[in-house]
């Protein structure tokens, strides 16, 4: 029995950008991508949780099988590099990752079949709570 998928709150400017960069790449990711932001809430920067996993936060979360934790940072794809822990949106722990926040899990498909279950356990930064504006 799968879970229920849990609520995601995107920021208006990742969803503008985001949206552009589905609707210019192909593949399962991107599909997978696309249908995690028809679901999300879309709200001003202002108005977002310091909490919520963005584009460009640093988010610890934790494999819920292994009990690994790992930190990344939520990267669009010509930014991502694993030497540096920046991880792609089109990766699909990247695309598990966006919106969700502090307690949530998620559970996906992974290649092959096997399922994966997340825990985000914290947002160590994140930009609209660091003021920035990218």
């Amino acid at each position: 029995m799968s879970t229920p998928e849990p609520r995601i709150v995107v920021t208006t400017t990742d969803m503008e950008r985001l949206r552009t960069l589905v609707d210019t790449t192909s593949g399962d990711v991107a599909e997978a991508l696309d249908a995690e932001l028809l679901r999300a809430e879309v709200v001003e920067a202002r108005e977002l949780p310091p909490d919520v996993v963005t584009m460009n936060s640093r988010v610890v979360y934790r494999d819920e099988e292994t009990r690994e934790s790992r930190e990344v940072t939520l990267s669009y794809p010509q930014d991502a590099s694993l030497e540096q822990g920046r991880i792609s949106v089109l990766a699909p722990v990247g695309a598990a990752l966006l919106g969700l926040s502090v307690g949530q899990e998620i559970e996906w498909q992974q290649p092959g079949g096997r399922s994966k279950r997340l825990r985000i356990l914290s947002v160590t930064y994140q930009p609209q709570a660091a003021g920035e504006t990218h």
